[in-house]
């Protein structure tokens, strides 16, 4: 049985049936490369990816144990003056792959190192630490709006052994945090790390559920965030409408990224400065271009059809207007929709020969008897009338008659 957010059972998962712990809430690299058989051991890779806070943060640790580690696995790796408790999320090759793509070197002397498998002790340690950010969240708000500082507390996370936090915070601009970061250690008393984030990235946090139906981009698998304008969206012939192109991160969709180089290659082909062209009913304005069709749609004023016309169609109107020549129509192409058309299905009676009408009637006709039976005996009641003698004697007539016994004849008396 495959866990509940991500359909797939991970390699190494702990569970049974479906997943409670939070320890794939945000599977998004599947190691396929988990069954390859190790050719050299020495020129395995020994670098180990660990993901924290429910995979939220992930960093890569060098594993210079003798234990072998897989996904799911809880292990205690370096942190500040102290240790803290992740989950492996990837080993073997496909590590060196997440590294390359996150220019992460691999002989990196100053990379942090895996100090053992975590212990109960550890885990303990961590959780009751785990159980402190809730309340540190409501509480550093509170003393940031103290100090008026124009800045939003995204998330807090403690290391697990309680001896630093990390504040993450929105601001639009800079902010001179020096005498927050005095009041956060003297109130929590441990180190205080402040780093600030985007919307995109308190939307990767934070997760959910987009539009399309599926887990966010940025929550999953997206980790180079680059601007969306509406310049995009005007590309790809969507309207300008800011509820339907915003995501959870009050931002402009970041998929809007993600087919917008097609639609530029394909737009190479229309001409340009085209966006007007004159005809003799007037002047015809630009409204879309279909790429997918290769046709412009033009609109004609005082009026509100749309004109669909062939580059080539546009390209001559457009050479003909700069040689002071103006052409009487557009010469709209016909379109003509090559889906089949759907035949509606004839009516059939699934009831058969039986007519719901005639039913109807003799269920009518059997109310209206019963009615009038039971009217004419409530009358007989009130009157104290006898039933009439012609039914009687008609029920007598209908009943059989029984047959008398023949009468006995008397024995003849002698004479005297």
């Amino acid at each position: 049985m495959g866990c509940g957010s991500c359909g797939i059972k991970p390699n190494g998962c702990k569970s049974n049936g479906g997943c409670n712990t939070g320890s794939c809430n945000r599977l998004n690299t599947y190691d396929w490369l988990y069954n390859m058989p190790v050719a050299d051991i020495d020129s395995s890779c020994k670098v180990v990816e660990v993901s924290f806070n429910n995979g939220s943060r992930k960093d890569f640790f060098r594993n210079v144990t003798l234990q072998q580690f897989d996904k799911g696995d809880m292990v205690s790796v370096e942190g500040v003056s102290g240790f803290d408790v992740g989950e492996v999320s990837l080993t073997g090759e496909i590590v060196r792959l997440q590294m390359k793509k996150r220019n992460v070197k691999e002989e990196n002397p100053e990379m942090k190192k895996i100090l053992r498998r975590s212990s109960d002790r550890d885990l303990e340690i961590w959780k009751q630490n785990k159980v402190r950010e809730p309340q540190a969240i409501i509480r550093s708000r509170a003393i940031a709006k103290q100090l008026k500082l124009e800045m939003k507390i995204s998330e807090v996370e403690m290391q697990a052994d309680g001896r630093k936090a990390t504040f993450f915070y929105i601001a639009d601009g800079r902010v001179d945090f020096r005498e927050l970061i005095k009041v956060y250690a003297g109130e929590f008393k441990l180190k205080v790390e402040m780093r600030q984030i985007g919307a995109r990235q308190e939307s990767a946090k934070v997760g959910g559920i987009g539009s399309c139906g599926r887990e966010l981009c940025c929550a999953t698998w997206l980790t180079d965030f680059k601007s969306v304008n509406t310049a995009a969206a005007r590309y790809q012939n969507l309207s300008i409408n800011q509820t339907k192109l915003s995501g959870q991160c009050g931002r402009l969709k970041c998929c809007l990224n993600y087919e917008l180089d097609t639609y530029l290659d394909a737009l190479q082909g229309f001409p340009d400065n085209c966006d007007t062209i004159q005809v003799t009913k007037g002047t015809a304005n630009l409204i879309k271009r279909d790429i997918f069709r290769n046709l412009m749609w033009y609109m004609l004023p005082d009026s509100t059809k749309q004109y669909p016309l062939t580059i080539e169609r546009v390209k001559k109107i457009k050479s003909l207007n700069e040689q002071g020549t103006i052409p009487e129509e557009l010469e709209a192409v016909e379109l003509t929709s090559s889906k089949p058309q759907e035949v509606e299905p004839e009516f059939v009676d699934v009831v058969g020969h039986i007519s719901l009408r005639s039913l109807e009637k003799t269920d009518k006709k059997r109310r209206q008897q019963n009615q009038q039976r039971q009217q004419q005996q409530s009358h007989n009641k009130q009157q104290g009338q006898q039933p009439n003698k012609g039914n009687q004697n008609q029920q007598q007539k209908n009943q059989p008659q029984k047959k008398q016994p023949p009468p006995q004849q008397r024995p003849p008396q002698k004479r005297k």
